[in-house]
């Protein structure tokens, strides 16, 4: 009964999230916009929430939720659009009932904001909202940080409000960085990779709203010439469920992971297979860094540890070239002290700390070799 109750919500979710056409409407008075935010879900994409708008006029028999957040998974070459940073995202509309619908059924948080808008200023972002859904303008590009389902909706708001929306948060003078790890406290493993894949501009201090739980903070903080922006958040639907990581995403098994791997190192087998590993996801990093639009994943330093640089090395070892392995593994130490000191105010480098011990490790088995096979490449 689950898997077609399952279904259905899949089918009803697929009708919401269609692309509608609606024409513009004349307001009456009796019509309110409000903000939606809905709370984090289990799977990575949703763990930062949501952000929606509602127009709702019951004199018009109107009530309908334009949704920012929307994208084609048959979007042809979808994974590499995704990572260069070019993939579509759309905007979508649908029946409020539906939207509160779905998010009652994967359990997860949904609050409303009524705004305290003129007339005039409700209809402006009704007919900003419904020229979007029916133009081209409906499709952008997304970005983490900059272009997202939040900062639009921040965006429509501030357009035709008289003073702009408070930055005052809960998150005000946080990095982009420490915000990300912070979210993601419950999700190791998650924070681990974003935490790797981020470069240098993720460290720059908060510039703009771009998370749910942020702007729901500043409407609420927000006072006007008429008054406080928002009215007092009503809370539509509140999730039971209890956002618990597996026993296995921690710490504790990835610290545990890097030991077993430091041990298991002297096998030639293992320190060979893990430096060509590291190098090529430090090639990744380079590469993607230069490929994709995402500003966030360029200028990665965290290739100052898993070095592209582990590929010569191997190179020169299966070249029997010692002395060059030797200068090799040498820069690669330098490569790391450079990170640890740079990494010393990150608010990742906890995490880090494991991992970068293990490279040294690696390193160390190079630069000091006591296998067979290492003795010989020295005598040549």
């Amino acid at each position: 009964m689950r898997s077609y109750s399952l279904l259905l919500v899949l089918l009803l979710a697929s009708l919401f999230y269609t692309h509608t056409s609606f024409s513009q409407i004349a307001l009456s008075d009796k019509a309110a916009v409000s903000v939606l935010t809905c709370g984090p879900g289990n799977e990575l994409y949703s763990v930062f929430g949501h952000t929606a708008i509602r127009v709702s006029d019951p004199e018009q028999g109107m009530d309908v939720v334009f949704n920012f957040g929307s994208f084609d998974f048959d979007t042809p070459n979808f994974y590499l659009k995704f990572v260069k940073g070019d993939l579509q995202y759309f905007v979508t509309a649908g029946a409020y009932q539906d939207f509160v619908g779905t998010y009652q059924y994967y359990n997860r948080d949904v609050y409303e904001q009524q705004l305290n808008l003129t007339q005039q200023q409700k209809q402006h972002i009704a007919d900003e909202l419904v020229t979007t859904l029916n133009s081209d303008k409906r499709y952008y590009t997304y970005k983490y940080f900059e272009h997202n389902c939040t900062t639009i909706v921040n965006d429509i708001v501030n357009k035709y409000i008289p003073e702009k929306i408070s930055m005052k948060n809960s998150d005000e003078g946080k990095t982009y960085r420490r915000i990300v790890v912070e979210y993601l406290d419950n999700s190791f493993y998650e924070n681990l990779g974003i935490s790797l894949i981020f470069g240098y501009r993720t460290d720059r201090e908060m510039e703009r709203l771009f998370l749910p739980q942020q702007l729901l903070e500043g409407l609420s903080n927000t006072t006007t010439t008429a008054g406080p922006l928002a009215q007092p958040t009503v809370t539509v639907y509140k999730s039971t469920a209890q956002h618990k990581a597996p026993l296995w995403n921690n710490y504790y098994t990835y610290a545990l992971a890097c030991l077993l791997l430091m041990a298991l190192s002297g096998n030639r087998v293992v320190l060979w297979s893990l430096l060509a590993l590291l190098g090529l996801l430090g090639a990744f990093f380079c590469f993607v860094g230069f490929y994709s639009f995402h500003a966030e994943i360029s200028q990665n330093y965290n290739a100052l540890l898993i070095n592209p640089l582990f590929l010569i090395l191997l190179y020169f070892i299966f070249s029997n070239k010692y002395a060059a392995a030797k200068i090799t593994a040498t820069v690669c130490m330098v490569c790391i002290a450079l990170y640890i000191i740079f990494m010393l105010n990150k608010p990742h480098i906890i995490i880090i700390l494991p991992l970068a011990a293990l490279v040294v490790i690696l390193l160390l088995r190079v630069l000091f070799p006591r296998q067979r096979f290492l003795l010989k490449m020295r005598n040549k």
